[in-house]
Order: C-alpha cells, then structure tokens, then sequence
C-alpha cells in the first residue's frame, strides 16, 4: 500500500522473459507499487532485475499452461510477452489471451514481417525494429529539410 496515497490503485502484472527489455518492464512496475511476477526459463536472467524489485520470479517454461496457472495468469491486468523468439511469443500470447481470457497482452515482435499475424489476432506489439527504423527515418527527414 502507498501511504503517501492510499487511493492509489495497483495493479498485478506477469512478465514472461526477463531480458534486458523484460527486466526494465519488470522493474518499472515494482517501483510503481504493482504486484508483478517474471516468467524466465533461466534463472540467471533474473540478475537484471534491480535490488529493490519487490515481485516473484518463476523459473520454468512460460509456454506451459501449469507454468501460466503458477503464475495466476488468468489474474493478472495485463501480460508481457517479451521471449527473443516470435514463434514463441505469439504461442504464448495467443494461450493467455484465448486459454486464460486476459483481455491486455503485449508481445515483442522482432521481424516486422511478422507483426501481421499478431494483429490478426489483436495482440498488442511493440517491434523494436519499426520503432528504430521510424526514429531513424525522420532522423534522414530532419536532415533533407536543411
């Protein structure tokens, strides 16, 4: 509870993969107060998880349905699909969102080719690769307008 203001809502979030972009999610959600758990097949992964990250970490498969049910995925407000693998994330994202009714999924997508099938099938994605390559893009407009 946030006494500075007990009004403040928190929120339980499920994190699979907790790489570099996994472990930032992770982190800022802990700061914020939220309930949050990290799914990672390694656990050495959960070394980049910061000090004060006050959530739980599950060593396993996130793509098992007993592992999900560990975790209490059908709780949670929202879930973080952030494997290094497309197949994977997809598999997964698809499993909780049809398997587990969770309403707010969001899944790294490395290949843009692929950012299709995940919207097919209304899952929320962030692609590393679209959002340098937008950044980079108006970074050549910027310097054509001098």
């Amino acid at each position: 509870m946030d006494f500075k203001n007990p009004f403040k809502k928190s929120f339980y979030y499920v994190v699979i993969g907790c790489g570099r972009l996994g472990s930032i999610i992770a982190n800022e959600l802990s700061a914020k107060g939220h309930s949050v758990v990290v799914i990672d097949r390694d656990e050495a992964s959960f070394e980049n998880l910061s000090f004060d990250f006050t959530g739980f970490t599950l060593i396993g498969e996130a793509n098992e349905i007993e592992q999900m049910r560990e975790a209490k995925i059908d709780k949670a407000h929202a879930v973080f699909v952030l494997t290094p693998d497309d197949n994977t994330n997809i598999m997964i994202a698809l499993t909780v969102k049809k398997y587990f009714n969770v309403n707010d999924v969001i899944a790294r997508v490395y290949n843009p080719k692929n950012i299709k099938t995940f919207a097919k099938y209304k899952i929320e994605i962030v692609c590393p690769t679209m959002l340098a390559s937008n950044r980079l893009k108006k970074f050549i407009s910027k310097g054509e307008k001098q």
